[in-house]
């Protein structure tokens, strides 16, 4: 992989503190050419420069890595202080000191938070300099670390953008993915659907009517599946808008209980409405969720027990539930019933997001929705504000 060493410079110019990191080092060493040095197997390049005593490099300057100390540096990461070469035993001799002429030299690793080897922090002059003491390394190697935090910061920022770009671009394909899908799928359903009900007026053999049953099922089922989809879409771009009006809230829950009940004739569901009032609701989104819970009790629910469903208004809240008997639901899966994709047993049926898409109604019209469920019965509730429209309070 090549790499890009421009990202390396821009990454160290954007660091604010390193043209005053640079005066204070050649201020503590007295030498007058101090830098920022990327430094890989194969390149040294200068990525940060003050220089005094016209060395000749720039931001961007490169140098042989091999003719350099800091390529022994990134082999054994130790920092490397020399106060006068022409009196050193070690560096005397050296090839970098003889080849580039100066005689005080201190370059401290920059080491990132990942433990890789950016480069260093050095400083050269060709007169003596007293660097190799506690109070000037300590200083060189604060620097290094300051410089690698930053570093390590801006690099996490680029990385935390690039992701949020690429979220970005994937929440819009989505949408776009939810759109096309709502189009391509509702579209034929509806047309089965339509066909089954005109195939109803005409069949009248058992046989012919239960298979027109089943389709009519499926063909909710699928409905159901496509809605709650765009729904849960629709959530994670901005949360569940509604539309609220006034309505007659217990003619509409027996509107949605007679199509249920034409879908599944075998199923007796015991209805106890009791609420007068329309209430300021969103009529679609209320009805959608009350069609969520009774589709949840018909497949979970036992087979010859009889679906209850009810409504009341206690202390200014409204009220719904929706019973069924059968195998209550594990506590385990109670806990997270409401969240997406969770599903009552390894054989549910769905996406499991119908509780979810209920819950998000709820929580849109300020209520709640919760479970209790046991040996005798499995309830879900929803409490909300039942706010009376305008029209039924001038009445009161």
């Amino acid at each position: 992989m090549v790499h890009d060493f421009q990202n390396d410079i821009d990454d160290v110019a954007a660091i604010e503190v390193v043209p005053s990191i640079l005066q204070v080092m050649q201020a503590t060493t007295g030498m007058g050419f101090v830098a920022v040095a990327r430094v890989t197997e194969e390149r040294w390049i200068a990525c940060a420069v003050l220089d005094t005593i016209d060395f000749g490099l720039t931001p961007g300057g490169e140098l042989s890595v091999q003719s350099t100390i800091c390529d022994e540096i990134r082999d054994n990461r130790q920092l490397v202080a020399i106060d006068h070469v022409s009196e050193s035993a070690t560096w005397a001799n050296h090839h970098t000191p003889l080849q580039y002429g100066f005689q005080s030299y201190i370059s401290v690793p920059i080491i990132l938070g990942d433990g890789s080897f950016f480069g260093t922090l050095c400083a050269i002059d060709p007169n003596p300099a007293q660097v190799d003491n506690p109070r000037v390394i300590s200083t060189a190697k604060l620097f290094a670390d300051l410089i690698a935090r930053h570093l390590d910061a801006r690099r996490q920022l680029v990385e935390a953008e690039q992701r949020l770009s690429a979220e970005l671009e994937t929440s819009h394909l989505r949408d776009q993915f939810i759109a096309i899908l709502g189009h391509d799928i509702k579209n034929p359903v509806a047309s089965i659907d339509a066909g089954a009900r005109l195939l109803r007026k005409s069949v009248t053999d058992p046989q012919g009517k239960m298979i027109l049953g089943l389709m009519e099922q499926s063909v909710k089922r699928v409905s159901n599946i496509v809605e709650n989809v765009m729904d849960f879409a629709r959530g994670l771009g901005g949360g569940m808008a509604l539309r609220p009006e006034p309505t007659p809230v217990d003619a509409m829950l027996q509107d949605i209980v007679a199509e249920f009940a034409q879908l599944y004739p075998d199923r007796l569901i015991d209805t106890r409405f009791a609420v007068g009032n329309s209430l300021y609701v969103d009529r679609g989104r209320l009805g959608q969720l009350f069609a969520n819970l009774l589709s949840n009790a018909i497949v979970h629910g036992g087979k010859d027990g009889a679906i209850r469903c009810g409504t009341g208004e206690t202390d200014g809240m409204f009220e719904l539930w929706v019973a069924n008997c059968g195998v209550p639901i594990a506590p385990e899966v109670v806990s997270g019933i409401f969240m997406p994709f969770k599903r009552r047993g390894a054989q549910g049926e769905g996406l499991g997001l119908g509780l979810y898409i209920a819950a998000e109604i709820a929580r849109a019209h300020g209520g709640t929705l919760a479970v209790v469920s046991d040996n005798e019965e499995t309830r879900f509730t929803l409490r909300m504000p039942a706010i009376v429209s305008a029209n039924e309070k001038a009445a009161e």
